[in-house]
């Protein structure tokens, strides 16, 4: 992309910041072009959120029925999933998506319960908690 070309569609996903993107110069070298946004990026952005409040509503939704354990909820309200939570708390996959239950989960200890806490940076109580419908 050309430095001329660099979008500048004020997008309000960038909350009124700018984004260094490299493009072109007339030379032909790269170079740091601020950018106040894309509307197509912006739309992508906007539905990666919404799909992500969609999933921690969702899991709340659940873990009021006791479907899944207050982790499920946390978990994605603080825009984790599986995968990530793994790599940030050292539990591997199928250890998280075991600890999903409500009746491993209650039965964790305080050593793997802190682990989730440092990961989350939540309290225990914040952890075992879940906000009202």
């Amino acid at each position: 992309m050309k430095k001329n070309d660099v979008p500048q569609d004020n997008s309000k996903t960038y909350q009124g910041q700018n984004k260094l993107v490299y493009a072109v110069d007339d030379s032909g070298h790269y170079e740091g072009v601020k950018s106040s946004g894309w509307e197509v990026e912006s739309f992508a952005t906007q539905l990666a959120v919404d799909d992500l409040n969609e999933q921690t509503n969702e899991a709340l939704k659940q873990a009021h029925r006791g479907d899944v354990s207050p982790l499920a909820y946390h978990m994605y309200a603080r825009r984790f999933d599986v995968p990530t939570l793994a790599g940030a708390s050292g539990f591997f996959q199928w250890q998280i998506k075991r600890h999903l239950r409500p009746d491993i989960f209650i039965k964790l200890s305080d050593k793997k319960i802190n682990r989730y806490c440092d990961a989350l940076k939540i309290s225990r109580e914040a952890l075992f908690t879940l906000p009202s419908q």
